[in-house]
């Protein structure tokens, strides 16, 4: 039977040196050297973003609330009314919560020449005219 069957020929090896096989295990970080020539603080950097996580549990607390009020349809009435206003104020200290928290802006000037300005939540240990070194976008100091 093997010999009705189609013979393919051998494939041929690659010539020497010129496949490059394989993959990197990772690719290569970008790491820049720069020093630190201003911090800033944003003030109220997250200001009138909100969750819906306040709003949710202020209906929660104000539908509670306004369930102990009154019988029949006013208790009915009472939770309804509670659960619209414990949402607009949940929201609302959300809000303001969150528009009392800020970042800093932290801005580089690179050894190769160029700046880069980061906005951070914190800015740990540094300090302006630390010398720093950014890989992905993580800044330390070295």
């Amino acid at each position: 039977m093997s010999a009705c069957a189609h013979q393919r020929p051998a494939p041929q090896a690659y010539p020497q040196g010129t496949y490059q096989g394989g993959y990197p295990a990772h690719a290569p970080a970008a790491t820049e050297y720069g020093r630190v020539t201003h911090i800033q603080w944003l003030q109220g950097y997250h200001q009138g973003q909100s969750t819906g996580a306040g709003a949710v549990i202020g209906a929660v607390v104000g539908g509670l609330i306004g369930n102990q009020v009154g019988k029949g349809s006013g208790r009915a009435a009472a939770t309804a009314v509670g659960v619209v206003g414990g949402a607009v104020a949940g929201n609302a200290i959300e809000e303001r919560n969150q528009s009392a928290q800020g970042a800093y802006r932290i801005t580089i000037r690179l050894d190769r020449g160029g700046q880069r300005v980061y906005d951070v939540p914190s800015v740990g240990d540094l300090r302006v005219g630390d010398p720093v070194r950014m890989v992905n976008g993580q800044i330390s100091r070295y």
